[in-house]
């Protein structure tokens, strides 16, 4: 018997070896990744260069936005509103529940919807974080959603439960305009290229790239993998069909924040939960300025090492956050729909304790002092 176990060891590898890649080809969403279109693509040399200067940053007047109401852009929408669309039957990349519909002939929209679903509060809360703190990301909105031909339960099947079916609480994304730069589809970037900085880079971008680092860290962003960041030329900004003048690099998706990262499973349970966010430490290791940032199964971005002037350069946005803004932050993502633990019967954390929260993570930003 243990002559036969022997035998079968190298198959029995190679199969768990296949399962695991399987599981990793699902988890990254890469299984099948689409072409790009004829003159689409940028080659690997251009991709290389357009990092190498693109910022993570712009200037906000921090202290004069609302942040209820959130990015004044076409498209948005107010706090809770009601929206109606017409369903249109797609299929979405991704485990979070989300369809798309129409609100007006040609309008389409993505929407996430739930309140078991993560996403729905994690993306309004860290897009208008890093909005408001001048970091780049898409728009999110926090809405109810009245869907003519909806299923029930878009993601797990086609019942319907009448003509119109709601969808409370829901988000609609609005993505940040311009052309996303890729050698293929959602290629993306990963972590360990913001390291790469060239001669025309903006002014501080090494600071401001340790910043963006830091701020992942703080809102413990999950899902780090290459096609969850962007590399974005804005519009306005484009030159010919692949250059552009002033590429960002940014975060795609954020919903997947405001818990512990890490573990096998990606989507998990523990996004928007005070009670897990509010144990991890922003830093792994104090001394050296190492960020707490566990890796995952498709993790780019694992416990980043920060400089002081990453540090002091977060720091100073945050603590141009006044207490009414942070609550703000929190009742925009009613974030009091959400248990705050994933333990069965746990009551929903208040719009207080998170503030509380959020205020002593910061003080550990602000009142730390980094090796130089």
């Amino acid at each position: 018997m243990k002559r036969q176990e022997k035998r079968h060891r190298p198959a029995i590898a190679k199969c768990r070896a296949a399962v695991l890649f399987g599981l990793s080809l699902a988890f990254c969403g890469c299984a099948h990744v689409r072409p790009l279109a004829p003159g689409e693509a940028i080659t690997p040399t251009e991709r290389q260069e357009a990092i190498r200067r693109a910022g993570v940053w712009s200037p906000t007047d921090i202290p004069s936005l609302d942040l209820k109401a959130g990015p004044d852009a076409k498209g948005a929408f107010a706090f809770n509103e009601w929206v109606t669309c017409e369903y249109k039957e797609k299929k979405l990349s991704g485990m979070s529940p989300k369809f798309e519909c129409e609100t007006s002939p040609g309008h389409k929209v993505k929407v996430k919807y739930g309140a078991r679903n993560a996403e729905v509060f994690g993306e309004v809360l860290s897009t208008r974080l890093f909005w408001a703190l001048g970091f780049a990301a898409d728009r999110m909105y926090p809405v109810r959603v009245r869907c003519h031909g909806c299923p029930i339960d878009p993601k797990k099947s086609s019942a319907m439960g009448g003509e119109v079916a709601e969808f409370d609480p829901a988000a609609i994304e609005r993505k940040l305009p311009g052309r996303a730069m890729e050698t293929r589809r959602d290629s993306g970037w990963k972590w360990s290229e913001l390291e790469s900085i060239g001669p025309d880079a903006p002014a501080g971008a090494r600071a401001q790239r340790d910043a963006l680092k830091l701020l992942a860290a703080f809102v413990q962003h999950t899902d780090s993998k290459s096609a969850n960041q962007r590399l974005l030329c804005p519009k306005g900004e484009e030159v010919g069909q692949t250059g552009c003048r002033s590429p960002i690099l940014m975060i795609n998706d954020l919903g997947l924040t405001f818990g512990r990262a890490g573990g096998f499973r990606i989507w998990n349970n523990n996004s928007v939960r005070l009670a897990t966010w509010a144990q991890v430490p922003v830093w792994k290791d104090s001394a050296r300025c190492v960020a707490q940032l566990n890796g995952s199964l498709s993790s780019s971005l694992i416990n980043p090492k920060i400089s002081e002037a990453g540090r002091a350069f977060l720091a100073d946005l945050l603590v141009q956050l006044s207490d009414a803004q942070i609550r703000d932050l929190f009742e925009t993502a009613r974030v009091q729909g959400r248990a705050s633990s994933p333990h069965k019967d746990s009551a929903p954390a208040t719009v207080d304790e998170w503030v509380t929260a959020f205020k002593l993570k910061r003080a550990q930003i602000v009142d730390q002092r980094c090796p130089e």
